[in-house]
């Protein structure tokens, strides 16, 4: 029995079946202490097992009542025991977990309610802007590893549309028309609407002029709002989420999304494309005794909101099976319906916070949340209406996988600091990184707008070298040192040899490292 639980005797009965549930013997992480008809009790913690970490989870509740603080609580404890974390930083006040927190008299009641050592302690932190804008590292993808899927939901295509653009992204692929950025995209839809091109996608359903004409609107609409810097080169490796410190902590990798946040779509679906492009990446470790990563998609709720079937049904594969991979992901929402029941039945961990219930469409969500929790000791309506800031209803997966009780938690005080660091010391925290040198620069090289635009009477086909075999394509190295281009990026070159790439869930291109 833990130590936490050295004074479980004096529990009232209800309260030690609870404080029992969560009685773990192998490492976990501390949320707090249970809440019982209105008292703290610090002898009965709250806790989550590392191991179950990767069994996904989901933080809600109304905005006001917490939900960064538990992400930043949970965070520092993942990466001080060896998990690498990826953050969400939507309001631009994650960025402090990299910094020791403020001892004040607020923070040292909280700690002695709770019987809660605290020690003013910062994360190792990596911190990463889309495109560059804001404060951080540009992380950028090429239009062919993003596919599709996504691309269609970033323009807001319907389901006809998206297919088409399907269409385009397997033409491309075969004929070895690198779509790195969003040119090149859009001098292949305008060469397959062409006189030259218009046959190429005859035997394959073809792309009729009207379709063609609202991707190119929609891609002319996408950049006009300055969103073309978040496609290009160099396109950001998703294995930099998985590093780990010397000293053995892992990094926690913060994406600023503040400069962007007017642009939700773009973002959310920003976040998939990591995931997806981790799930394609990463191999199977089965149950492990942590984590390779934890995942925090803050306003999930922006993921789902007019997504096509194709999108949630690839959405609902990547959760389900990421997990044998080691990474746990926790969607961060106000209320459970933001979740699509086949995604919230993946997520065996889950963070409550405080609910309102001021308009009938309140008091609806309400219900359909208590719904989705187990039998409890509780009046679980009357409870999440009444919790306070820093406090949440928690039930969690226990070391056997079983559901523990629900408990009525209020939870510790985050050790890193509760807010923004300087922006002075940000950016000089983003330009002493290693990684800085590497993605800062965009590269722009040859790829399918430059080989359409110098083409001349020459069709695709011919723009590539003629192979001497069709049983023998040239291999990257001798592509790379014909082209030119052994200064642009390695790793994309890898999979761009003039032949269709694979594409796996989400249509995303799966690529070698």
């Amino acid at each position: 029995m833990p130590e936490a639980q050295s004074g479980s005797a004096a529990l009232p009965r209800e309260a030690l079946k609870i404080a029992s549930g969560y009685a773990f013997t192998g490492p976990a992480l501390d949320l707090g202490a249970l809440l019982w008809d209105g008292v703290c009790l610090p002898d009965a913690q709250v806790r989550i097992p590392l191991p179950m970490l990767n069994r996904h989870g989901l933080v809600a509740g109304a905005t006001g009542t917490g939900k960064t603080k538990t992400l930043q609580l949970i965070a520092e404890q993942l990466s001080a025991q060896g998990v690498p974390v990826f953050l969400a930083d939507i309001k631009g006040d994650v960025s402090g977990i990299s910094a020791p927190g403020v001892r004040n008299e607020k923070v040292q009641a909280r700690a002695a309610e709770l019987h809660q050592t605290w020690a003013a302690t910062g994360c190792p932190a990596e911190f990463y802007a889309l495109g560059g804008i804001g404060h951080g590292i540009p992380v950028r993808a090429t239009v062919t590893s993003f596919g599709p899927v996504l691309l269609s939901k970033v323009l807001q295509l319907n389901q006809t549309q998206e297919q088409s653009l399907g269409l385009i992204f397997h033409y491309a692929d075969q004929k070895g028309l690198e779509l790195v950025d969003l040119k090149d995209l859009r001098a292949v839809v305008a060469f397959l609407t062409s006189d030259e091109g218009k046959g190429e996608l005859r035997n394959i359903g073809g792309l009729s002029t009207a379709t063609a004409g609202v991707i190119l609107r929609s891609l002319t609409a996408f950049e006009a709002q300055g969103m073309a810097d978040f496609f290009g080169e160099p396109e950001f490796d998703t294995g930099e989420l998985l590093r780990t410190q010397d000293d053995g902590r892992g990094l926690v990798s913060v994406l600023e999304l503040a400069a962007v946040q007017d642009r939700p779509q773009l973002f959310s679906t920003f976040l998939m494309w990591l995931l997806a492009d981790l799930f394609h990446d990463l191999p199977e470790v089965g149950d492990a005794d942590k984590p390779k990563l934890v995942f925090f998609f803050d306003e999930a709720h922006l993921l789902f909101n007019g997504a096509s079937k194709a999108f949630l049904d690839s959405l609902t594969q990547t959760v389900r099976l990421i997990r044998s991979k080691g990474v746990g992901v926790f969607f961060v929402t106000q209320t459970t319906k933001d979740v699509p029941a086949d995604v919230l039945a993946q997520l065996g961990n889950r963070v409550q916070h405080a609910l309102r219930a001021f308009t009938p469409d309140d008091q609806k969500a309400l219900k359909a949340t208590v719904r989705t929790f187990p039998d409890s000791a509780y009046d679980l309506e009357e409870l999440l209406t009444g919790l306070g800031t820093g406090e949440a209803v928690v039930t969690v997966l226990s070391e056997k996988g079983a559901p523990t009780p629900v408990a009525a938690t209020r939870l510790r005080a985050p050790e890193s600091l509760m807010g923004p660091v300087d922006a002075g010391a940000l950016d000089s925290a983003v330009k002493a990184s290693p990684l800085y040198g590497r993605y800062a620069q965009a590269v722009d090289r040859e790829s399918a707008y430059e080989k359409l635009s110098s083409r001349g009477a020459k069709g695709p086909d011919e723009m590539k070298a003629p192979p001497t075999s069709r049983r023998k394509d040239p291999s990257v190295v001798e592509q790379v040192v014909d082209s030119g281009m052994f200064k642009s990026l390695a790793r994309s070159l890898g999979t761009q040899i003039g032949r269709e790439i694979t594409r796996s869930l989400f249509g995303t291109a799966r690529r070698r490292r």
